[in-house]
């Protein structure tokens, strides 16, 4: 179905996002870490005064993280939605995804690393 653009659509779903944003930090441990983690990256960022570049690897870094996180509680809610009960596939599809968040925030704490070394 094509609807025609909305402006109030635009903002409405701009809504969903910021209450999808606070059920993820409410609900879910792991993202209050990646809230005191980006707050430290921020906060060391602006104390070296590090480059525009660095800060580009740093938001993007950050942003992985973050989008790896709420896509692996996505899965989980809608996991949990779907098949209640325990059910091996569901437990292995749940434990990939939060492989996938720990990858992405091992690599994190890699380009802090690279990044901030340099610095001390």
């Amino acid at each position: 179905m094509n609807e025609p653009f909305s402006l109030l659509a635009r903002v409405r779903s701009f809504g969903y996002a910021f209450q999808g944003l606070a059920t993820l930090v409410r609900e879910q441990h792991n993202a209050r870490i990646h809230v005191a983690a980006t707050l430290v990256v921020a906060a060391a960022g602006w104390n070296f005064e590090v480059s525009r570049l660095e800060w580009v690897i740093l938001l993007l870094t950050v942003a992985l993280v973050w989008l790896s996180e709420a896509m692996n509680s996505a899965l989980e809610y809608l996991a949990d939605a779907t098949v209640p009960e325990q059910h091996p596939l569901v437990g292995k599809a749940k434990d990939v995804a939060a492989a996938g968040v720990l990858i992405c925030a091992g690599v994190a704490v890699l380009v802090a690393a690279l990044v901030f070394i340099p610095y001390f």
